[in-house]
């Protein structure tokens, strides 16, 4: 009986030798044996156990999204896996082959293990891995199958019978073997790059375990996302993790910045901004920086929601100060990352140049009748690998140089801040606003700018001189011609470019002279508009444009030049190398021809770049040194400034003791709490001595302009302290400072209050109810949730006054430094802050208040007069008050009416706040925004319009002939090319194709790319000379007439682009100046500006220029289609599925990029209005110490716009990749079908040639057509916001009334007759049926409540808004039938806003040069402003930027010196003299009474006793009319609301 031992079981099932059942080796490869039980049964029993192992995991339930596709197509090929194996066991039973068993066994292992691999797989995407790649375990269960399935291809492969066809069943085992490696390979590709489409293994920011939190939609959102991230090495070259958010883009779902990815780990500001301080420290002290790894901050979840992400930047920062060199640490924190890169840019050079070397050899194969097919196959296989090479290590390099700059940006933005948070005001004060915002924007762009032109700064030389010696190896000497001419051009660009620069210079200059000049019209568009100055504006608008033009059109007729040179220069040179060939004896061939056009086209390229290349670099030099002046300022040094020795008391809060402080460097002053810190011979703080104990309220007091507000920044150390000692109790707490001029955030009232404090709602209620703000919040739309605009523009000033102390108060600090509160507000109001706040909640602090009122002044502790920068006297208020008291004591209690505003607050009290856009921009409103989406036609045409019909029609002309023109010179060479070969001269062309019979020799033998001269005599003979003169003749005319048509375009099209810019302006202009005052009211400022400055710089600058290279693009790929079709007519097979796959492409990217761009320009204006409001209150910033949280907004602010504008990279790159995949797939293509036709029939290789050499350039025409397209719908969103402005916005009429008597009006007798009133539909009437008559030189006072309707009575006198119903009469003519110009220029205002633009004292006064010198110096004698102006120079001194040269109380003055000038009969008065002390403003009522005799004059008054001498009183309320009657009348009726104001002080 027969032992039955393993041995014999394993010899049965292998059909082996029982002496060696097991062999390992047979035949030359590894047995079938071992393969199916070793190599095949075990692994796949062991992937079957450990994959069981997986089927009990725990499932999540926070998976609601569909799985990820990596996971699906795992499963899906382990089905298909098993799938294969069955078909496998049926096909073996049906064989009966004598290993039946064995492969039975085999197979069945592997059913059931890849069975057990599927149900694991379903089990695992269920689970917290679905996130992930899974566990690593179970893609090597996977590998470990791969050795069975590489043997029994082999085993196959040596078997004859699996690949006869007369065995089918044989066959199909060796199909389905082979089919065996698809599921495998797909398994493994979907492990590598887990292409998940909800992006499943990209980081979530909220989740520490890797699972999202339950997302609502089946979409996952993109803005829990980190970017890059985790993501395999396949998504990173081609960008897949950025397929979510381009999904998201094309379903139109980006809306908000916050829907974008968060930056990947090392780009992220905090990261940064800490390398960056680090590297600043170590250059500092010359020490290396530590190891990056340890910088990293802690994961994003936990510190993007806990709030203190940034606060690390700030401990390093303090010390943004000493000699450290910009550019080094900038090199020590980027150099080597980047320099990195510049090996890659070497061998993207490197690889351009096989290009045209393979042209050449493919264009010979073709010639050569004869050659072997294989020579052209691996040319072709070449121009494929080294295009397809070139593009991916391009796309990483450019890609990589993008982030580098992305850093630095970040480094240097936050940087900057940080230093304008710590510098000195005084050094400060030489800088202005515009240039410190300038360094964070244009300057740090500049400075990004640098890292793009560096690389190039050695390549392109080093491609030049490369493409110098290949053109040397094709054409010998004969390119010297050609290159003579290129090198003349480069001096000559050179030339261009510095003009063009200089020309620059001079037009922005002139551009930011008419944007101040408009910015200061929108500021004072009621005064302008009250006296009829429009047309003066208008014009001192277009003269500066007319500069501006005259720069911008020697700049667009200099581009004009460089365009032609450029477009140009490639023709010329061509013709002037192949005539030089020629004339030398050469012989042309194809090759040569279209290798040389490959290589001219190389060369100009450089040459082209190479001068805006330096230019970039200089500009980047020059604003590096800026930024560096920047951080070489000296920081407030705040240890040195205040004195550290506490004095013996406990008590003293504040002691200051021969103090001299100076504001230094005065001319230029920041807009700060100066009140007078600004003019010429600038005032001194000097010999200052003060002692304040803790908890004592002290009033300071002086006229006007004698230095009160600097006493209070003298304190908080924005001053130069010169000598003496400052002491501040407790000085790091910092102050609670009201500033004279109420700096407010661009935030809700609440964040306002709040100022980053937390929420405590008793105290905060008790703040609102001291600060009397209630009433105000109830009318505002939302509360204290009301966003207020820029500056507060919402609010009227007395609002904003209020607002600005109650933020103080919640400060909670120990030390009050109260500037003039008061000065804006009613008397009640002032009374209610005097006893409610300043002595009631803030009793026991230490309070300084500025003030002019002096009916307050007896509540005080101590007195301060100040005058002319010191302390005249101290003492109790019994003792000061004699000296400062210009009124009858009787009457102590100056009641004053109306709250003084930024530009009368009846009209804004009730207009603004419903129509003001409370969304986060302020320069996008709703409707902006959503325009974006496509274009409307309408836009096209109002360009073509403005361009003028009939010159774009001609410009569009030109191009197509310039285009046209170019391919005929290139066809009429290949059809040259082959005449040349078919009229015979066949020993050259034997010679010329032998020389080539080695593709090796190409680059290093010289007749590898050469001709051999031996043909020189081959044809002496006359009738081919005659011919090369004809083709020589023909060809030259053609590049002639193409140099001119590319002239003609040039040129015309810097024409239009003129005559669109001049016709664009000024329609926006005419129709802004002649908007109503309600647009004003309802627009932010900064949206009107946007558009005379960046959108009107668009439409200058930068559309013509895109525009330009986008019509050029066009044309050119058209032109290269036509030639390419034409010369290969087959490869339109290939051209009509790539150009749909190009639509689809182009078509996914636009959506998301738009969006990515719109976002970028959206969250950039946050980051410079932060700056910009940072700057504006630095006082009240630092006085509070809160600088820190500052910052910490900054960081906050950029990463958001670094978010935006790395995607927006991204998704360039993701597009360039595939569009430079696309120029692969051409060019490959025509090489491929160039080769197989030369198989099949004869192919001119000509006309090869020309396709070929045109198609290595259609890369570049690809991404450059999208790029440039989508660049000019973006710019074209600047025309059609302007053209949004020039026809939708609502004007006065312009109406005249040309009966009108020149005199009138010469009496001056106003009537109203029941004048109903609103601002806007739906508001309630602002005047309400108001009937009253005014006398002939009658002076009326007008009195009331806020919003009573005060100011509306002058806003219906002059029109500035439309009666509903009623009408006035001003000596009986209806004002509503005269002309507005009329009307205005007849009446006299002294408007409540004191505004002077920037210019002479000479040009506020008189801005239509009226009145001599004599008349305007008595003026301001009456005006008590003589010594003030003679001080600063006479009427030739500028007043500064917005008057800032003078106080407020000084400009009140300067606009009443204005009204007396104009000869009208009726004057209005708004409350003139809010800001004036008691003495001068009875001056003042002297002087109007004694002037204005004779005139009717309304007075809105502001401190009673200024109309207690009127002829008649007029009490609104309510709008309307409550009371009207002689004071004295109305005094002695029993309660008249008259008498109530007045109150006890009447008797």
């Amino acid at each position: 009986m027969m032992v039955f031992g393993p041995a014999e079981l394993v010899a049965g099932l292998c059909h082996t030798d029982e002496q060696n059942p097991f062999p390992v080796w047979q035949n030359g490869h590894i047995s079938s044996c071992f393969n199916q039980l070793v190599l095949g049964a075990l692994p796949h029993a062991g992937m079957a156990v450990f994959s069981a192992c997986y089927l009990s995991m725990a499932r999540s339930d926070l998976l609601r999204t569909s799985p990820p596709c990596g996971w699906t197509l795992r499963w899906v090929s382990a089905l298909l896996a098993v799938l294969l194996f069955t078909a496998d066991v049926v096909l073996v039973s049906l064989l009966q082959r004598a290993d039946l068993y064995l492969d039975v066994l085999a197979d069945c292992c592997s059913i059931l293990a890849w069975l057990v691999h599927f149900s694991a797989l379903i089990v695992l995407q269920r689970t917290a891995f679905r996130r992930t790649r899974g566990p690593p375990l179970l893609v090597l269960l996977v590998l470990l199958c791969v050795p069975n399935l590489v043997v029994t291809l082999m085993i196959y492969c040596e078997n004859e019978e699996c690949l006869n066809l007369a065995e089918p069943l044989e066959l199909a085992r060796f199909v389905l073997a082979l089919a065996r490696t698809l599921p495998l390979l797909v398994y493994l590709m979907a492990f590598a790059f887990p292409c998940i489409s909800d992006a499943g293994y990209t980081l979530y920011i909220n989740a520490v375990d890797g699972s999202p939190l339950i997302s609502e939609s089946a979409w996952p959102d993109t803005g829990d996302m980190v970017a890059e991230d985790g993501s395999g090495w396949v998504s990173q070259l081609f960008y897949l993790w950025l397929t979510p958010l381009l999904r998201r883009g094309q379903r139109g779902e980006l809306e908000r910045p916050a829907d974008v990815y968060h930056l990947p780990r090392k780009l992220r500001t905090t990261v940064v901004c800490r390398y960056f301080h680090q590297c600043w420290e170590a250059c500092r002290r010359g020490a290396s920086v530590s190891d990056r790894q340890d910088q990293w901050p802690p994961p994003v979840s936990r510190s993007l929601l806990s709030g203190s992400w940034s606060s690390h930047c700030q401990e390093e920062a303090l010390e943004l100060e000493g000699d450290v060199g910009l550019l080094r640490v900038l090199h020590k924190a980027f150099g080597m990352r980047y320099y990195v890169l510049g090996v890659l840019k070497f061998v993207v050079n490197m690889l351009g140049f096989a290009g045209p070397l393979l042209l050449s050899s493919l264009v010979n194969f073709i010639e050569d009748e004869g050659a072997p097919v294989s020579w052209g196959a691996w040319c072709a296989l070449g121009l494929f690998a080294s295009t397809l090479l070139a593009s991916l290590l391009q796309n990483i390099f450019v890609f990589q140089v993008s982030k580098v700059a992305l850093s630095a940006r970040a480094a240097l933005v936050s940087a900057i801040y940080a230093k304008a948070m710590r510098v000195s005001g005084s050094s400060l004060a030489g800088t202005t606003l515009g240039e410190v915002v300038n360094l964070m924007s244009t300057d740090t762009d500049r400075v990004m700018n640098f890292f793009n032109s560096f690389h190039e700064l050695w390549s392109l030389p080093l491609q030049f001189s490369v493409t110098l010696y290949l053109l040397y190896l094709q054409v010998g000497v004969a390119f010297l011609g050609g290159l003579g001419v290129t090198l003349l051009l480069v001096p000559f660009n050179k030339f261009l470019a510095s003009r063009i620069l200089h020309n620059n210079q001079h037009m922005l200059r002139h551009k930011d002279s008419r944007v101040k000049l408009m910015t200061e019209i929108l500021f004072g568009i009621r005064v302008i508009k009250f006296y009829n100055w429009e047309s003066h504006f208008t014009q001192k608008v277009a003269d500066c444009r007319e500069k501006e033009l005259s720069n911008l059109k020697a700049i667009k007729y200099l581009d004009a030049m460089c365009v032609y040179t450029w477009a140009a220069l490639p023709v010329v040179v061509s013709i002037l190398t192949f005539v030089t060939f020629v004339l030398l004896g050469h012989q042309l061939t194809a090759a040569k021809v279209f290798t040389t056009l490959a290589l001219v086209g190389m060369l100009i390229i450089p040459l082209n770049s190479f001068p805006w290349v330096l230019n970039g670099i200089l500009e980047a030099k020059v604003s590096l040194e800026r930024i560096q002046r920047f951080f070489k300022l000296t920081n407030q040094d705040l240890q040195s400034y205040y004195a550290l020795v506490s004095p013996e008391d406990s008590q003293t809060s504040i002691l200051l003791s021969q103090g001299t402080f100076s504001w230094q460097d005065p001319n230029q002053d920041e807009e700060r709490e100066t009140e007078s810190g600004a003019a010429k011979g600038s005032l001194q703080l000097h010999a200052l001595t003060l002692h304040i104990t803790k908890g004592s309220l002290v009033v300071v007091v002086g006229k006007v302009g004698c230095g009160k507000s600097s006493l209070l920044a003298a304190l908080t150390g924005e001053l130069n302290r010169l000598s003496g000692v400052v002491y501040v109790a407790d000085r790091e707490a910092g102050f609670g400072l009201a500033s004279q001029e109420p700096w407010i955030q661009h935030a809700s009232v609440r964040d306002n209050i709040l100022f980053g404090k937390d929420y405590d709602p008793v105290f905060y209620q008790a703040v609102i109810e001291a600060c009397a703000l209630s009433d105000d919040l109830n009318v505002l739309p939302n509360g204290d949730r009301t966003e207020v605009g820029e500056n507060g523009v919402t609010l009227s000033g007395g609002q904003k006054a209020r607002l600005a102390l109650a933020r103080a108060v919640y400060m909670d600090k120990d030390i009050y430094l109260l500037d003039d509160p008061l000065a804006a507000v009613d008397t009640d109001v002032a009374e209610h802050l005097m006893k409610k706040c300043v002595l009631e909640l803030l009793r026991g602090k230490t309070r300084i208040l500025c003030t002019h009122r002096i009916e307050f002044v007896d509540k005080a502790d101590t007195v301060v007069l100040m005058d002319n920068g010191t302390i005249v006297k101290t003492g109790t208020p019994a003792e000061i008050l004699p000296l400062v008291e210009a009124v009858p004591k009787k009457r102590k209690n100056d009641h004053n009416i109306k709250e003084k505003d930024g530009a009368g607050q009846e009209d804004e009290a009730p207009g603004s706040p419903p129509d003001l856009c409370v969304d986060d921009d302020p320069d996008l409103s709703g409707a902006e925004q959503k325009q974006v989406g496509g274009l409307a036609w309408r836009v096209y045409q109002t360009y073509w319009a403005a361009v003028g019909g009939g010159l774009a029609a001609s410009i569009l002309m030109s191009l197509l002939l310039m285009q046209a023109s170019k391919n005929v010179s290139d066809w009429w060479l290949s059809h040259w090319i082959s005449e040349l070969k078919n009229n015979g001269s066949t020993g050259t062309n034997c010679s010329s194709s032998g020389s080539f019979g080695s593709p090796h020799l190409l680059l290093f033998s010289p007749g590898g790319l050469m001709s051999p001269l031996s043909s020189v005599n081959s044809f002496s003979s006359s009738n081919l000379s005659s011919d090369v003169r004809y083709y020589l003749t023909v060809y030259s005319s053609i590049a002639a007439a193409n140099t001119v048509f590319t002239a003609l375009r040039a040129f015309l099209f810097a024409y239009g682009a003129i005559c669109a810019a001049t016709a664009i302006h000024n329609r926006l202009l005419d129709r802004v100046l002649k908007a109503t005052v309600t647009f004003f009211d309802t627009t932010p400022m900064g949206r009107i500006l946007n558009r005379f400055s960046s959108d009107l710089y668009t439409v200058d600058d930068s559309l013509p220029f895109v525009l330009n290279i986008l019509l050029a693009n066009v044309f050119g790929l058209l032109g290269m289609l036509v030639v390419i079709s034409y010369g290969l007519p087959w490869v339109l097979v290939l051209l009509l599925p790539l150009a749909l796959l190009y639509h689809r492409t182009q078509q996914y990217y636009r959506h998301t990029s738009r969006e990515l761009k719109r976002l970028s320009s959206i969250t950039l204006s946050p980051v410079y209005s932060h700056f910009s409001e940072t700057l504006t209150g630095l006082g009240t910033i630092r006085a509070s110490s809160s600088s820190a949280r500052f910052e910490e907004e900054i960081a906050r602010r950029l990463e958001q716009n670094q978010r935006c504008l790395f995607l927006s990279n991204a998704a360039m790159q993701w597009l360039s990749i595939r569009l430079q995949l696309i120029g692969v797939a051409v060019v490959t293509g025509l090489g491929v079908i160039a080769v197989v036709q030369h198989q099949y029939s004869s192919v001119d290789p000509g006309l090869v040639g020309l396709s070929l050499s045109y198609a290595l350039s259609i890369t570049n025409l690809l991404s450059g057509l999208i790029f440039t397209f989508t660049q000019t719908e973006m710019q074209l969103v600047s025309v059609e916001r302007t053209e949004e402005y020039s026809t939708a916005l609502p004007t006065e009429p312009q109406h005249q009334n040309t009966q009108l008597p020149p005199a009138w009006p010469e009496q001056g007798w106003l009537e109203f007759c029941g004048v109903v009133l609103a601002y806007r539909d739906g508001l309630p009437n602002a005047l309400d049926g108001v009937s009253l008559v005014v006398r002939p030189g009658e002076k009326v006072g007008i009195v009331g409540r806020t919003g009573s309707g005060k100011s509306t009575l002058f806003l219906s006198l002059f029109r500035m808004v439309e009666v509903n119903q009623g009408q006035i009469l001003l000596d009986g003519l209806d004002v509503s039938t005269v002309g507005l110009a009329q009307l205005r220029s007849r009446l006299a205002i002294i408007p409540q806003d004191p505004f002077l633009f920037s210019g002479t004292i000479r040009e506020n006064l008189d801005p239509c040069g009226r009145h001599s010198d004599q008349q305007l110096q008595d003026v301001l004698d009456q005006c008590h402003l003589s010594a003030v102006v003679h001080r600063m120079g006479g009427l030739g001194a500028a007043v500064g930027d917005r008057g800032r040269s003078f106080s407020v109380g000084q400009r009140q003055l300067l606009c009443l010196a204005r009204a007396l000038l104009t000869q009208a009969k009726v004057l209005c008065i708004d409350e003139a003299t809010a800001s004036v002390d008691q003495k001068t403003d009875k001056l003042l009522q002297q002087t109007i009474r004694e002037k204005f005799q004779d005139k009717t004059v309304l007075t809105i008054a502001h401190r009673i006793n200024t109309i207690m001498d009127c002829d008649r009183v007029l009490v609104m309320h309510a709008g309307k009319v409550v009371e009207f009657d002689t004071p004295a009348a109305l005094c002695q009726t029993d309660r008249s609301v008259f008498q109530g104001l007045v109150g006890w002080t009447g008797e």
